[in-house]
């Protein structure tokens, strides 16, 4: 892939991030998240790829979707796979909590994990344990080996877990072996990337989320050096029968960072919508926004950290809206 595309996709995101931004704070999940997928979609159309959406978001809420299979940019070389998530954490900009992005990897053709839009259990950590860790291993010995990865205390590892029912467990466990736990609301892609950051307080991340999220991670760690295991987590046999008409026909086969990736070549961009582990939210000012936007490559192993001014009444995207809300 030509490298300045990783430029074109950083303004794929921030797109998505300026239209959900809006949305922060006033319930509406659903309108934040039509907001960022139609934001997403029209920039997707001033790219030069020839793009597929392998892994999408949406279907799990009912709410609007990049469905898969849907074909993006202007229908030129490169063959790419696009996973995407327009906004990753459409709780978290409902109820104007932090955490919020979006976010999209990109990757040769054929070269993205292809699977249905489901739950996925997952495990992710930094450069440093890369190789310590196994899904199917006990907490305690992932906790552990986390711990000397990283020359640290066993109280000094921080594991971020999901809040949910589900994961009841994994708190209890990560707590009688002595680590420390960030609860989140929601939006897992944030943390396991943070994870590969020595400065981010993230360690390690484990538990179900969203599969589309897990793939989009992966990317981001194979960029930084990380390492990521996942197994797919169908609830019912009609989520068996998604699997298998993919081609995944072993539903307990755990997929390695390198089967979810199977490329060097591969973009992650992320734009942040709220505040996160990684990125600063929208901010507002005067006829202006700001954006913080992560954008890596994994051949090159180059990192971007861009903050953008974005002059709103100049961008046929958001002058309109920005009508609309000065006459509401």
């Amino acid at each position: 892939m030509e490298r300045e595309l990783a430029l074109e996709f950083a303004r794929v995101t921030e797109a998505a991030a300026l239209a959900a931004a809006r949305w922060v704070g006033k319930g509406d999940k659903e309108a934040a998240d039509d907001a960022a997928v139609t934001a997403m979609r029209v920039m997707f159309d001033t790219v030069s790829v020839d793009g597929v959406v392998v892994i999408g978001e949406g279907e799990m809420d009912e709410a609007p979707m990049l469905y898969i299979g849907e074909k993006v940019g202007i229908g030129v070389p490169p063959l790419v796979d696009i996973a995407v998530d327009p906004l990753e954490g459409t709780n978290i900009v409902a109820k104007g909590l932090t955490g919020a992005i979006a976010v999209l990897a990109i990757g040769p053709r054929g070269t993205l994990l292809h699977a249905p839009d489901m739950y996925m259990d997952k495990i992710a950590v930094g450069p440093e344990c890369k190789g310590r860790v196994h899904l199917d291993a006990s907490i305690k010995e992932n906790l552990w080996e986390v711990a000397r990865g990283l020359d640290k205390l066993i109280s000094e590892v921080t594991v971020v877990v999901l809040e949910r029912e589900r994961h009841q467990h994994i708190i209890e466990e990560v707590r009688r072996v002595g680590a420390r736990i960030k609860l989140i609301t929601d939006g897992d892609v944030s943390p396991a990337v943070a994870a590969a950051y020595p400065e981010s307080g993230v360690d390690i991340v484990l538990g179900i989320g969203g599969a589309p999220e897990g793939v989009i991670t992966a990317a981001a760690l194979k960029c930084l050096g990380g390492d990521f295991q996942a197994r797919l987590y169908p609830e019912d046999e009609n989520e068996i029968a998604r699997c298998h008409k993919m081609g995944i026909n072993d539903i307990n086969k755990i997929f390695t960072i390198d089967e979810m990736v199977q490329s060097e070549d591969v973009i992650f961009a992320a734009t942040g919508i709220t505040d996160s582990f990684l990125l600063k939210g929208v901010r507002y000012f005067k006829r202006r926004a700001v954006t913080q936007t992560l954008v890596m490559r994994s051949q090159s192993g180059t990192i971007r950290h861009i903050e953008a001014n974005h002059h709103l009444d100049k961008k046929p995207l958001f002058k309109d809206q920005r009508i609309q809300l000065k006459m509401d």
